[in-house]
């Protein structure tokens, strides 16, 4: 028996769950699945622009696992463009900041809390730009709750919270 998957930190919360084609209808398409802790390998090394080190510690993962879940992820979106096919977002072995039933906005519950099915449930809310970079804004610790003002081109993710060394998400 292996060893059980870790689950991965994702420290943004995501709305949108679904991408096709245009001029064709949904059931006529294949569908591509990607799940929220692979988008967030994808948000953290092309959004970001955080080297492979720094978004596994990010996300609380070993950097090799960090770089196979992206290369698998690319190669599921190139599929679905190459192909095309249809892109939903949902499931993975993920856990929201906080480790305690919260999202990155404070809403939400843990996610992949699935019993080992890959496939986690998560309830997403929030307008549009929840939880999403922007010129203002708080950086928040999840562990200790410590704030400070967001710096414009530093992610939040990249600075640690001065209070216990942790890696600090954006409010």
């Amino acid at each position: 028996m292996g060893r059980p998957r870790k689950r991965r930190m994702v420290n943004f919360d995501h709305n949108v769950r679904h991408f096709k084609p245009s001029g064709t209808c949904l059931k006529d398409l294949e569908e591509v699945n990607i799940t929220i802790d692979e988008l967030e390998t994808l948000r953290l090394s092309y959004l970001e622009k955080m080297k492979q080190d720094s978004a596994a510690q990010t996300m609380e993962i070993h950097q090799s696992t960090f770089q196979r879940t992206l290369q698998r992820t690319l190669q599921k979106i190139a599929d679905a463009l190459v192909h095309g096919k249809s892109i939903r977002v949902e499931g993975g072995d993920y856990t929201m900041p906080g480790k305690d039933g919260t999202g990155s906005m404070g809403q939400g519950p843990v996610g992949g809390q699935n019993q080992g099915q890959g496939r986690g449930q998560r309830g997403f809310r929030g307008g549009k730009g929840a939880g999403t970079a922007g010129p203002g804004g708080e950086c928040k610790c999840p562990s200790c709750g410590y704030e400070q003002t967001h710096q414009p081109g530093v992610p939040c993710a990249q600075m640690t919270c001065p209070e216990c060394g942790k890696p600090m998400v954006r409010k």
